[in-house]
């Protein structure tokens, strides 16, 4: 009777430890707060995978920068050190050029219109771009529309924004047009941007209202201008090895979980941008709604040239015009 419950014991601490076994999990983190569009998207996507493999794997969830910056979370997936992330494209044209083409300023109307892009034929044809890179970009998600914040002045036109210190993504597009508006382009990681405005190292930076209030940026910046200068994607991103190794199953399951990330991400930004302007103004900020926008889009044109010479004019007129 004994030796019968010991081998029944020995039984089943071998089944816990290959049940503990058959568990996978993967870390992805993200730059901003958990109460963000960015943690809502990611706290989905895990919560999906784990529901769609039956709990083989589990995804683990970090914010804040906690794991690194956005360049540094890029490299580690494409290193193969962590297995997934979740970034805006700001630091991407450094792993896959061709990305480039969706930071041109002033390129989409509206998110309508982008979200359209990125779900048809050209995003998704870009998501295969990255796999020759050592990737899998499971799904585009949303960071929103650019918007100026700063200490100095209020932004309207231009000539508002000439010798302003501005943070900047590592972004080659993003800085070729800053400096034609004659911004004092300043590359930071997100992580670092707080203090810096904190400290006056730069005098202002540039993000979508998401970011802007996940991040806390009334505490440091006294302006906001709806510039809308620049459409910014987010994007799941996995290492490809990774993604390989997983049954055609279960590859299906983190797309279609990356692709329930982006329903809650687009949800959350819609509401932040519907709620945004009157909670960052009971927050004290002034905000500067009336932006002469066409002028910005006059200010830019020797740096569209520029673009078109290089991501060729029908690519960028395929996106604007896409209906």
């Amino acid at each position: 009777m004994k030796l019968h419950r010991l081998v029944l014991g020995a039984t089943l601490a071998l089944g816990l430890v290959a049940g503990a076994a058959a568990q996978t999990v993967m870390k992805i983190n993200i730059s901003t707060a958990q109460n963000s569009h960015q943690g809502v998207a990611i706290d989905t996507f895990a919560k999906e995978v784990a529901k769609r493999t039956g709990g083989r794997y589990k995804i683990e969830t970090f914010y804040n920068g906690s794991l690194g910056g956005e360049r540094e979370s890029i490299e580690a997936v494409q290193l193969g050190t962590q297995a997934l992330t979740f970034s805006s494209t700001g630091p991407v044209p450094n792993f896959v050029p061709d990305a480039q083409i969706l930071d041109i300023p002033f390129l989409f109307r509206d998110k309508a219109h982008a979200r359209a892009v990125l779900d048809g034929p050209i995003g998704q044809d870009m998501l295969k771009k990255f796999e020759p890179k050592g990737f899998k970009a499971l799904a585009w998600a949303e960071n929103g529309f650019r918007n100026m914040t700063d200490n100095k002045r209020a932004i309207k036109e231009p000539a508002d924004v000439k010798g302003l210190k501005m943070r900047t993504m590592e972004n080659p597009v993003h800085i070729a047009a800053y400096k034609a508006l004659g911004i004092i382009t300043t590359p930071m990681a997100f992580p670092e941007v707080f203090t810096a405005l904190q400290q006056g190292t730069v005098d202002g930076q540039e993000n979508p209202l998401s970011v802007i209030i996940s991040a806390k940026f009334d505490q440091v910046q006294k302006y906001l201008a709806l510039t809308g200068h620049v459409y910014s994607p987010c994007i799941f991103l996995m290492n490809k090895a990774e993604f390989d190794k997983l049954s055609p199953a279960d590859q299906q399951a983190f797309i279609e979980a990356a692709k329930e990330g982006t329903k809650a991400n687009r949800a959350r930004v819609d509401e932040d941008d519907a709620k945004g302007v009157e909670y960052l103004r009971s927050k004290g900020m002034q905000v500067e709604t009336n932006v002469d926008k066409a002028a910005f889009v006059k200010a830019l044109a020797g740096a569209d040239a520029e673009f078109e010479k290089k991501f060729g004019k029908a690519n960028i007129e395929r996106i604007r015009n896409f209906k």
